[in-house]
């Protein structure tokens, strides 16, 4: 159990949750304020889990997959994807494209594009063309110093990567067929709980003290639309070129362990988003093909129609910036899923098929920066492939990349992309069965 304040705070994300869900909250502001002891606090939080959706929210969101299949817009895409040395060089500009981009944004993780802005204006490198830059005299930056521009001889690491390289070793023990307790039970025993935050942390400890496994994303957990899983995407896409729907139906498996709705949706539009991108590189096809996996009732659907909206009346990813702000801000977290995909959105519907332009455009918007980063680069690093990935962006990551997972001890990149390779095989013969 929380302590007292952890839990006063669990309980007002969850009220903040549930009006997101849709449920009527008025009157549990006032409530919170009056709760005391642990039990009263409680007793509120199970209250707020058992309210009602409203009648006039205009959205239908299942969190299961045969929900989710039954409102989709459309037919599943597919493609014909060869394993061959062409799908490896994607595979590897993905795993490249992923890593970069997150690099980039490790320095201003949770900062507003305004900071952001102020701050490489007073160091003349505004707009971004390359790593932040070192600052030792910038108090602003002096704390975020060992991820700057010249500090780093590898890739540091990071959630956003240590996820993509576990989601590699569960496919590789636990083969395509893997399930959600499947993916709990692999974090437990290579991730350290101090590696996970927010809804992957109250997961991780939801499944160690016993709670079933459907009910581990729901308890003390009002962080489960946040973008914890939509992190989590990448490889499900990576291991099933061409093939979107079954790289969403990988990425819903692994969401459904800490997330709901659109939580779970995030995930599995961006592992469509990979899974097409190794196929094809056309960007709206990319994008459509991963709106069809995903509910078009839901939020997440009207965020993608914001942004398809927003790049035919905007010149610039400044103005459609400032569209997603007027829209989101103040709606959502700064680690929610919608506003972030937006973001990642923005910046791969202005910057394509420019891999310096996408990542740039996904980090100066601000927010979960290294997320974007790494969500945008991965993308369009699957549609170039690595020998078309600049050198400037990929050199400094000296090849190499920094986790915790056991077995994975600072791997080649080129490695992982191999080893990736070998599990697209495993899941075609899966596939074809």
């Amino acid at each position: 159990m929380p302590q007292t304040n952890q839990l006063r705070q669990i309980v007002k994300d969850e009220i903040t949750q549930r009006a997101e869900e849709g449920c009527d909250l008025t009157g549990f502001e006032g409530k919170l304020q009056s709760a005391r002891t642990e039990a009263e606090l409680m007793r509120l939080y199970r209250t707020l889990q058992d309210l009602p959706i409203r009648a006039d929210f205009p959205y239908v969101e299942p969190s299961d997959l045969a929900g989710i299949r039954a409102h989709r817009p459309g037919k599943a895409a597919e493609w014909k994807v060869a394993v061959d040395e062409s799908l490896f060089n994607r595979l590897h500009g993905a795993w490249l494209g992923r890593i970069a981009g997150c690099m980039l944004g490790k320095a201003v993780e949770g900062w507003t594009r305004d900071s952001i802005r102020d701050c490489l204006v007073s160091l003349g490198e505004y707009p971004l063309t390359n790593y932040i830059p070192s600052a030792p005299d910038d108090a602003t930056l002096k704390p975020y110093k060992p991820f700057t521009r010249g500090a780093w001889d590898h890739a540091i690491e990071d959630d956003d990567t240590d996820y993509t390289v576990l989601a590699l070793k569960t496919m590789e023990v636990k083969g395509p067929e893997f399930t959600t307790a499947d993916v709990g039970y692999m974090w437990h025993e290579n991730l350290p709980i101090n590696h996970v935050y927010t809804a992957e942390r109250q997961a991780y400890l939801n499944l160690a003290n016993g709670i079933p496994i459907d009910k581990v994303p729901l308890v003390l957990n009002p962080y489960r639309e946040w973008i914890g899983a939509q992190i989590r995407a990448d490889f499900w896409g990576y291991c099933a070129p061409g093939k979107p729907e079954v790289a969403a139906e990988f990425a819903h498996r692994d969401a459904s362990f800490s997330h709901v709705k659109n939580g779970i949706y995030g995930e599995m539009f961006c592992a469509a988003m990979v899974s097409s991108a190794l196929a094809t590189d056309d960007l709206i096809e990319i994008i459509s093909a991963a709106l069809n996996e995903i509910p078009s009732t839901s939020r997440l659907a009207e965020t993608v129609s914001d942004c398809m909206r927003w790049r035919a009346d905007c010149a610039t990813w400044e103005d459609a910036h400032e569209r997603m702000k007027q829209t989101y801000y103040g709606q959502y977290n700064w680690v929610h899923t919608n506003n972030n995909l937006a973001i990642v959105l923005i910046a791969l519907l202005f910057g394509w098929p420019d891999y310096e332009k996408v990542i740039t455009y996904a980090v100066m918007q601000g927010m979960d920066t290294d997320c974007n980063g790494a969500t945008a680069g991965s993308v369009l690093g699957a549609a170039i492939g690595a020998k078309r990935m600049p050198s400037k962006w990929t050199a400094p990551l000296g090849g190499r990349l920094d986790t915790p997972i056991p077995g994975f001890a600072c791997p080649e990149i080129d490695v992982l992309a191999r080893r990736t390779m070998n599990q697209v095989e495993n899941v075609g013969c899966w596939i074809h069965r």
